[in-house]
C-alpha cells in the first residue's frame, strides 16, 4: 500500500505523543502523578494530540493496519477533550503502563527509516 504523507505524519505525531507521555511519567509513582497537576495536564494534552492524530489517519490506512484500534484511540481523545471532568486518572495510568509501549512498537514499525538510516 502506498501510504500518503499525511498518514505518515499523523503516525509520527502519535509516536511523539507516546514518547512524551512516557518521559513525563517515567520514575513516577501513581501517587506522585496524582499530586502533580502539571504532569497530569501534560499527559492529558499528549493524549489529546495522540487521539487527534489518529482521527486524521485515512480510512484506507486504517484498513491496512487493522491490528491497531484506531477508534479506541480517538474515543479516548474525545473523553479527554469533551468530558474532561470525567477523565479517570486510574484508567490513563493503566493505559500508560500497559498499552502505550506495545502501541509504540506497532507504530514505529510503520514509519519509514530516516534519510540517514536508509
Amino acid at each position: 500500500m502506498q501510504s500518503n504523507n499525511r498518514d505518515i505524519a499523523s503516525v509520527w505525531d502519535i509516536v511523539q505523543a507516546i514518547r512524551y507521555i512516557q518521559s513525563f511519567t517515567a520514575n513516577l509513582s501513581f501517587e506522585d502523578y496524582l499530586n502533580d497537576i502539571r504532569t497530569i495536564s501534560a499527559v492529558e494534552r499528549q493524549f489529546e494530540i495522540l487521539g487527534e492524530a489518529a482521527r486524521r489517519i485515512s480510512e484506507e490506512f486504517r484498513q491496512v493496519y487493522l491490528a491497531i484500534d484506531w477508534q479506541r484511540i480517538v474515543g479516548l481523545r474525545n473523553i479527554v477533550i469533551h468530558r474532561y471532568d470525567e477523565v479517570d486518572q486510574d484508567i490513563l495510568w493503566m493505559i500508560i503502563h500497559s498499552e502505550l509501549a506495545p502501541l509504540l512498537t506497532q507504530l514505529e514499525a510503520l514509519l519509514p527509516p530516516l534519510p540517514d538510516q536508509a
